[in-house]
């Protein structure tokens, strides 16, 4: 029986561990984009390498983190916690090192490793060590100060590339792991599942990231036109067929597709893949648009975000109950609507851009529309399944958001015709950023379309979210649930 109450001072130690340890993944998840344009000047390289700059770290924590969750249920939660952030620092003192471009991709990609261990794990420690009657105000907690995390994040990586250069902000994870792991050991209760059992799913695991690899190596090189990116792809949609056919016949797989017989969850992650999509796009370029274009340094570009997040910290959990009132179906429609109006009024952000009058009005219009769906879309999801299921439609939910934003960073840049070196070319890249953001537009109405044709109030009794507080613009939040039968994120 979980006892920590969340008043005592191990509760205090419990909050301040998790939350630490997940801002970590969290930070690295926002600051690195603000990097990017003094990443490829230090490291001579071409547009190509700054997305997989990104998509690395996503590529191994979106294929992963479903994984983490059961190893920390089957060998210990504060264990596998504790090796993620190891691992995550280890491979941010790689990044902060790294020589070349390749160096820092590969040590990224180990990165989205360690980020996969330790995010389920944080939520799974309160989960496994809190008493009963304090676990959604110590969800909360965690939820409001891991959003705070997320709005300070842009700002000091903008700070750290415009004074001690763009290698600390990975350097900077660093101390936080020697803070992290010792008051971890010393406070933290260790726990498991003794219900866990079966074999893993690493066959499933390893399929789904590598359908994801090819299929977003394909996309980053076809300005190439070579025949290996037609058959990277086609390597790609193969392994896809291929983890689908494996999850199907695995007595304990990763990803259960009978969970889709649900319309209801089919759908909203339909909307999931179309809304983040857009937002892992609108992220990447548009702290590029605001440095290369506009002429602003990394921390204004960095602050200049800071508006959706707070508007998120802010109302997302009355936007919650406002949910809970009227149903899921008005505020999934009307809100990837708001976004899509906000990346349009982004399009007028050019050279010499003012603030206030271009950049603001664009980012408040999709503040509001990220306010309006990101809590409905959690709630529709735990709503949809079983209650024994929820963790489960929670982790998929998550792990298809950051697929979505993968994908969306690789396609972009070719679907909107920006070359190799537009990043340095300010008259080339403005354009392609109006094209893109047009499309991301259209990709955020077709959500709003899916929602409107798709989604019904839940039932009465249906599950409910815990994190009511969000402020990622990464992906939905992570909920907790009870973990069995040793599949994979199941919780």
């Amino acid at each position: 029986m979980p006892d920590v109450r969340i008043s005592s001072p191990r509760g205090k130690w419990l909050l301040f561990t998790t939350v630490l340890g997940s801002s970590m993944a969290l930070l690295d998840s926002t600051v690195v984009n603000v990097a990017l344009p003094r990443i490829g000047e230090d490291l001579d390289t071409d547009l190509a390498a700054l997305q997989w700059t990104v998509n690395a770290y996503m590529l191994t924590l979106a294929g992963l983190i479903l994984l983490g969750g059961s190893l920390g249920d089957r060998y210990g939660r504060r264990k596998v916690f504790l090796i993620g952030v190891i691992w995550f620092a280890v491979a941010s003192l790689m990044c902060g090192l790294a020589p070349n471009a390749e160096v820092l991709i590969a040590a990224r990609a180990l990165q989205g490793i360690g980020g996969a261990l330790l995010t389920p794990g944080s939520l799974a420690l309160i989960q496994a060590s809190v008493h009963p009657d304090d676990r959604g105000r110590a969800v909360g907690l965690w939820s409001g100060f891991g959003g705070i995390g997320a709005a300070v994040g842009p700002f000091l990586g903008g700070w750290l590339v415009d004074g001690p250069g763009w290698r600390w902000v990975f350097l900077l994870n660093v101390p936080l792991a020697l803070v992290c792991v010792p008051v971890a050991l010393r406070h933290v209760p260790e726990s498991a599942d003794g219900r866990a059992h079966g074999r893993f799913d690493v066959l499933g695991a390893c399929l789904g990231a590598l359908s994801l690899a090819l299929v977003t190596y394909a996309l980053i090189e076809a300005r190439s036109g070579t025949p290996v990116v037609v058959v990277t792809a086609v390597a790609g949609v193969a392994a896809g067929v291929a983890f689908i056919q494996v999850e199907r016949r695995r007595a304990d797989p990763m990803m259960p597709l009978d969970i889709f017989a649900s319309r209801q969850f089919t759908a909203v992650n339909l909307v999931t893949l179309c809304v983040y999509a857009a937002f892992g796009g609108f992220f990447f370029l548009a702290v590029l648009q605001l440095q290369v274009v506009s002429g602003y340094s990394a921390l204004e570009a960095g602050t200049a975000l800071l508006p959706t997040t707070v508007l998120m910290l802010l109302f997302s959990a009355r936007s919650g109950e406002l949910s809970d009132k009227i149903g899921p179906r008005i505020p999934l429609t009307v809100g990837p609507l708001l976004c899509a109006t906000g990346l349009l009024l982004m399009t007028r952000v050019g050279p010499h851009a003012s603030y206030l009058t271009d950049v603001l009005p664009a980012l408040v219009v999709m503040g509001l529309g990220m306010v309006t769906l990101v809590a409905p879309l959690t709630a529709t999801v735990l709503a949809s399944v079983d209650t024994a299921r929820a963790g489960l439609a929670s982790g998929i939910n998550n792990a298809a958001a950051r697929a979505a934003g993968l994908v969306a960073v690789a396609a972009l840049p070719l679907l909107s015709g920006m070359g190799e070196d537009a990043y340095r070319s300010p008259t080339a890249f403005d354009s392609a950023f109006m094209r893109a953001m047009v499309i991301c537009a259209g990709v955020l109405v077709v959500g709003s379309v899916v929602a409107f044709a798709t989604v019904r109030r839940p039932a009465p009794d249906c599950t409910r979210p815990e994190c009511l507080t969000h402020g990622s613009v990464t992906a939905p939040p992570l909920e907790p649930g009870v973990r069995s039968s040793g599949k994979l994120g199941e919780g």
